[in-house]
């Protein structure tokens, strides 16, 4: 089978390529010609219709990673490429688009991150080929904008003020689980037309997510609550002391105030891969060892 994996130069488009290599040919797409082994590695911008279908034609299933944030018009880019891919997969003849979409994005009141995440998703399904959306939460893994925050906190402030959202439950997933769990679903016709909801083992909140990167790192921190940090403050206050920038920053922790966790777990039934446990993923992560 030949997939083509949309936004391959990320940190999980990157990971997943050499998994998929491992079976099928692949074809690494990103706005810059990727250098990944194991694939054809194609320039194309997404933005541009044409692209778009150049980087599709000869493919069975695309898997859509491509995301924008940080940059101001974020979540319009993406539903105009996710439009765009929509509209090739079917010029193309595609079977299957694979996407990976947020957790939380059936809450009431969503933030722009998590709204153009569900937006995206349904431009995706827009077309004629059948989608299937895998939704996750935080990604335990080097490259992830949420993990290398809350490392960069450990890693640099003996004390931390923090707002509410510390005490907001999700269930963070490491990386090699949402790799394989991808993986499995590429050409699964009973995940054709479906979503699924992805997550570790735990349901913990961002506090506990904080302590345990502080107990694998040999850190004991000292974490006060407050409620008077807006998103836009607690931003500018990451950029200072975080390698991202506070415009990554902003909308990532005003999705914080959204609870990320699974509704079900149907799709371990399809794809059984054994979760990885919050602190064995982080080790992972970081190379960490016991």
């Amino acid at each position: 089978m030949r997939v083509a994996v949309l936004g391959a130069s990320g940190f999980v488009g990157s990971a997943l390529v050499e998994t998929l290599a491992l079976e099928h040919d692949v074809v690494a797409v990103a706005r810059r010609k990727p250098t990944l082994r194991g694939a054809a590695c194609v320039a194309a911008d997404l933005t541009k219709p044409e692209d778009a279908e150049r980087a599709l034609v000869g493919v069975d299933v695309a898997v859509h990673l491509v995301h924008s944030l940080g940059q101001a018009d974020y979540e319009r880019r993406d539903v105009a490429i996710a439009t765009n891919v929509a509209a090739a997969a079917e010029a193309c003849g595609l079977t299957q688009i694979v996407y990976l979409g947020g957790l939380g994005d059936d809450a009431d009141e969503l933030s722009s991150h998590l709204r153009s995440r569900h937006e995206t998703g349904l431009a995706l399904a827009g077309g004629s080929v059948p989608v299937t959306i895998l939704r996750a939460g935080v990604i335990v893994g080097r490259g992830s904008a949420a993990f290398e925050t809350i490392v960069a906190l450990v890693d640099r402030l003996p004390a931390m003020v923090c707002p509410r959202w510390v005490a907001v439950p999700t269930q963070p997933i490491a990386l090699g689980d949402v790799v394989a769990t991808i993986a499995g679903v590429v050409g699964m016709e009973r995940a054709y037309g479906e979503s699924y909801d992805l997550g570790g083992p735990e349901v913990m909140t961002y506090r506990e997510m904080i302590d345990g990167i502080a107990r694998v790192r040999g850190k004991r921190p000292l974490i006060v609550e407050v409620p008077v940090l807006t998103p836009r403050l607690s931003s500018l206050w990451l950029h200072l002391v975080t390698p991202v920038k506070a415009s990554v920053a902003r909308p990532l922790i005003d999705g914080l105030r959204n609870p990320t966790v699974t509704k079900d777990d149907r799709i371990r039934e399809l794809v059984p891969v054994p979760l990885t446990p919050f602190e064995r993923a982080v080790r992972e992560a970081l190379g960490s060892a016991g």
